[in-house]
């Protein structure tokens, strides 16, 4: 380690010596000689902290203009908001305009939303904590509690805050929700304009970092459509979390500001881990970053530590306020940071050595992690008996396979968009935004330039001619740059194999982006190439590139932009309202419903009903009941439907046309092919099917309980129906023949 330390104390090099006059302007390179107090520092901080601030209130602004345009909810007018009535007993009735508005909470959406008007229509916070503690409303014939369960923690403190704020006069409950989401959309700007000003030293790079995100919308977030969902409130202190990272990996920091720092990654962590189910797949992508940046001699002992155990404390964190919850001690996160922590404490001599000794040792210690990790991984899960995060992996693994698979769960994922490759339209968008080619030229860039400092550092021989022959960004290459380089080309190929995940790179892009463009970095190894070296010169361009591409942004996209903010759109759903409205006033409120798992979510929100499924998928009894639900879209006997429905309590079942006669996907991705595939059954329609699979003795139950025949009409009864629901009533015992 004082080899390091040696060797970036004596290179006084060009980034040096442009960092400080980056500190002259508020800025932030690895040098601080500028002080803090100096009126040009603040000035420069002052304005570029306001800057900030008012493109984060634009975004906010943006996105809730853009929900607001899409579904008209200021035009649905609902009865006045009474405290007292809302806050001491349920609502029985629901007012079909406030209907309108909750449907537009779409599948798991709407399931997590329903858990915020629930804690709300309780009488108490107390009585309303101990309902979700003691749920029986989400599953049918089961009693769960949801703080375990589901990462819900987001709408009780919203509930909570809702009550004892003074607002429920004039700002109706709903509202306060999405305007909470919508506010995060701020504090992400905010955080991604922070990492850039970090890494470019200049707050013209959070700047174009902040536009970027704003334009490049529909690939950055989809807050505006799916506001509840767990990814639009984790993603923003995940960003912060990165920002936090960037500069507690600064040169030069103080001992108090780390501490500070530490604290700042501590609490975004634990923010981003309790409002995410996803949170240990995506820290295991951070954790590979810190491991292969420790590897590379990049981090300090010190930093390689706290980054480590932030991400364990954060978890360990949440495993106690998920009430012990077994998903998160066997999770493979966990298990690497154990792993990587302790063979590095008992591998000493892996950064010893010449280069070929340390690059062998380093294969043998990478082998010995990995080869602990499954281990401690496996032995974790089979003394927890943990089997809830078996979907994913059997879609992981399906996913990179060679050849099909029949599982239910794994196809279930495969076939949806969202969980496929990364479309290259993507890359179009972003190219138009001109974010994709300075994106691609930095990483290309300081990634080369990274490359040579990890192998500069392995080597244990080098001499100040030999840096000095490897250029000034090489020769004292930044753990804060390395880190984000690292940070975006993981999350970069995890975007590529899944596009779901995109949103978690797109944005970090638009950082790395603007510190391409602001930043001395990269300018710098260009003309140095150029053989131009003059101060003035990479000043001049440093300033003028980022001007240029604003104003060319600002001449393309904001006509489009306030085209789209004033296109006036309507959400029009008719069908689920009559339904919703049918089942709050013609069913008992303790009735029991069954359908797929995106309506039940919605069935719940709306009415209030108990159902047998709901879309928070990570529960393996949960999983096989939706497997079993489905079958009434499957060829089955009408008493092997009968039979499943009863064995879940369900008193009505909701059958989709949409569902039952599906055109969106492909012959072998229709929710009715993976049923007959996983009950081997030949599959509808013209085509391939495997040799083993047989015909079904059975017709198709949806379809075929719609004739009324003596066997259906035996065991259901049909009790609603419009051009796309059907609702049968389960009968309780077989309707005898006249």
């Amino acid at each position: 380690m004082e080899l390091r330390k040696r060797r970036r104390g004596t290179t006084r090099s060009t980034q040096d010596e442009e960092e400080e006059e980056e500190e002259e302007e508020g800025g932030s390179g690895s040098g601080s000689q500028a002080p803090w107090w100096s009126w040009q520092w603040t000035v420069a901080t002052v304005t570029g902290l306001a800057t900030a601030g008012l493109l984060a209130l634009t975004q906010a602004c943006c996105v809730n203009t853009l929900h607001e345009n899409l579904l008209w909810f200021q035009q649905l007018t609902v009865a006045p908001h009474n405290p007292s009535n809302n806050l001491q007993q349920p609502q029985i009735e629901h007012h079909q305009t406030e209907v309108e508005r909750e449907i537009s909470f779409r599948t798991e959406c709407g399931l997590y939303y329903s858990y915020y008007k629930q804690m709300l229509n309780a009488p108490s916070i107390k009585e309303g904590l101990s309902e979700l503690i003691h749920d029986n409303l989400t599953e049918s014939k089961r009693t769960i509690n949801l703080l375990q369960r589901m990462n819900i923690y987001q709408e009780v403190l919203l509930s909570i805050l809702y009550r004892l704020l003074p607002i429920q006069s004039y700002l109706e409950p709903m509202y306060f929700y999405i305007y909470s989401v919508f506010s995060l959309q701020a504090v992400y700007v905010m955080a991604l304009y922070l990492t850039a000003w970090l890494l470019g030293g200049s707050w013209m790079a959070g700047v174009l970092a902040a536009i970027w995100y704003i334009l490049n919308r529909v690939d950055t977030t989809r807050v505006e459509f799916t506001i509840s969902l767990r990814e639009n409130w984790s993603l923003p202190f995940l960003a912060l979390q990165v920002a936090a990272i960037t500069c507690y990996l600064r040169p030069q920091l103080g001992a108090s500001q780390q501490k500070v720092m530490v604290w700042l990654m501590y609490v975004c962590s634990l923010c981003f881990c309790v409002t995410w189910q996803f949170n240990q797949f995506i820290f295991l992508v951070q954790a590979f970053v810190i491991y292969t940046l420790d590897c590379v001699d990049m981090l300090t002992a010190a930093q390689v530590n706290t980054l480590y155990l932030v991400q364990a404390s954060a978890l360990l964190s949440v495993w106690l306020l998920q009430f012990f919850n077994a998903m998160i001690l066997g999770s493979l996160v966990l298990s690497f940071i154990v792993a990587a922590l302790l063979v590095r404490h008992f591998h000493h001599s892996l950064k010893t050595g010449s280069f070929v000794a340390r690059v062998s040792r380093l294969i043998i210690h990478s082998t010995a992690v990995l080869l602990l990790t499954f281990a401690i991984n496996f032995l974790a899960k089979k003394a927890l008996r943990l089997r809830s995060d078996e979907h994913i992996f059997k879609f992981i693994k399906s996913k990179f396979a060679w050849g099909p698979t029949r599982d239910f769960d794994a196809n279930l994922y495969l076939c949806e968009e969202a969980f496929g490759a990364l479309p290259l339209d993507t890359l179009e968008r972003l190219s138009a935004t001109l974010v994709l080619g300075p994106y691609a030229l930095t990483l290309t860039l300081m990634g080369g330039a990274l490359a040579l400092a990890a192998l500069r550092n392995l080597r244990t021989k080098g001499g100040g001619a030999e840096r000095k022959a490897e250029g000034p960004v090489v020769a004292s290459f930044r753990p804060d740059v390395a880190y984000n380089l690292l940070h975006t080309l993981f999350y970069g190929l995890l975007a590529f194999s899944t596009m779901r995940m995109k949103y978690i790179w797109t944005g970090h892009m638009c950082a790395v982006a603007a510190y391409g463009v602001c930043g001395g970095d990269v300018w710098a190894m260009l003309l140095h190439a150029l053989r131009c070296n003059a101060k003035v010169l990479l000043k001049l361009v440093r300033y003028a590139a980022p001007v240029a591409v604003v104003a060319f942004l600002y001449y393309k996209f904001w006509p489009k932009m306030v085209e789209e903010l004033s296109d006036l759109r309507e959400f029009y759903d008719p069908d689920t309202v009559e339904l919703m409205t049918w089942i709050s006033t013609k069913t008992p409120e303790s009735a029991v419903l069954a359908g797929s798992m995106q309506l039940l979510a919605g069935v719940k929100l709306c009415t209030g009903r108990v159902i047998t499924n709901h879309p928070h998928y990570e529960d393996e009894e949960l999983r096989d009941r939706t497997k079993q639900v489905y079958q009434v879209y499957a060829r089955r006997s009408p008493r092997a439907v009968h039979a499943i429905l009863q064995e879940l309590g369900a008193d009505y079942v909701v059958l989709e046309n949409s569902i039952c006669y599906e055109r969106r996907h492909l012959r072998g991705c229709r929710l009715r092919d993976l049923l007959d595939l996983a009950n081997g059954h030949i599959m509808d329609g013209e085509g391939d099917n495997d040799a083993d699979l047989v015909a079904a003795a059975h017709p198709r139950f949806c379809d075929a309980v719609k004739t009324d025949s003596p066997e259906y009409a035996a065991l259901f009864k049909r009790t609603f129906q419009n051009k796309t629901f059907h609702v049968y009533r389960v009968r309780k015992k077989a309707k005898k023949n006249s």
